[in-house]
């Protein structure tokens, strides 16, 4: 697993995420953006090796 892409990928997606009105907390949209990001970066190398 790439340590740098999960960061990046948590980041980016607890900052959009911390800008989505359909939860009501911030910690929480950011929470929930971060994990997104996460189960992104990991899923991300399984999808390029199918497409290869």
């Amino acid at each position: 697993m790439d340590t740098v892409a999960a960061v990046f990928y948590a980041l980016v997606c607890g900052g959009v995420a911390a800008s989505v009105p359909t939860i009501q907390s911030r910690i929480g949209r950011i929470v929930a953006g971060a994990v997104t990001g996460v189960i992104a970066s990991v899923i991300l190398p399984y999808i390029r090796s199918l497409l290869a």
